[in-house]
């Protein structure tokens, strides 16, 4: 790996730790992290890109804002792509039939009825879910223009009812972005959610 991707590895390692997340625990957070790693270092060839961390960012946010340490739910998170379906990859058999059946639950964000299918996943897999969405949200300012609108309609319409269900304070951390991006690069006013 890179080195921000090794030195991202370590932080994982350290700050699931200090949080309380058992060795065993950490260590195969790691090894999710280091999987999902694998066809962003085929595809990516710019390690500043948003994707390149985002899996290791997404059990960050869970670890440090959810005060998440449950091992199964951090390693879906470490491994959970649903924004570009050729960086996805599935964990091996050493990771756990647990973490494979959340990341089997976390739905299309293109799918239909997406709210129904959050609302009616388990909490864990509801979890990786909002996390996941909230990392490519901190960075959808980098992305196209045109995505912008839609992107934040979901996120503040879908995602975030679905985050005060699980974690209030994964729900505040997307109340921030909300509004501050819709401030920010969508003119401001308007209802949370669309922007207009």
């Amino acid at each position: 790996m890179s080195g921000r991707a090794e030195r991202m590895a370590r932080r994982l390692d350290r700050d699931a730790r200090r949080r309380g997340v058992a060795p065993d625990a950490a260590a195969d957070l790691v090894a999710a992290f280091r999987l999902a790693m694998e066809p962003r270092l085929a595809r990516i060839h710019n390690d500043h890109h948003p994707d390149y961390l985002h899996t290791a960012r997404t059990a960050l946010i869970l670890i440090e804002d959810a005060g998440l340490t449950d091992r199964a739910v951090l390693c879906a998170a470490a491994l959970c792509e649903t924004r570009d379906t050729r960086l996805a990859v599935r964990p091996g058999p050493e990771l756990g039939e647990e973490v494979a059946r959340l990341l089997e639950e976390v739905p299309d964000p293109a799918g239909a009825r997406l709210l129904e299918a959050l609302v009616t996943a388990s909490p864990g897999a509801q979890l990786v879910a909002v996390a996941e969405r909230l990392d490519h949200a901190r960075h959808l300012h980098l992305r196209p223009e045109p995505e912008w609108r839609p992107y934040h309609a979901t996120t503040c319409d879908v995602y975030a009812a679905v985050a005060r269900r699980v974690s209030p304070p994964l729900a505040d951390r997307f109340h921030y972005w909300c509004a501050t991006f819709r401030e920010r690069f969508l003119g401001g006013g308007g209802p949370e959610g669309t922007g207009s």
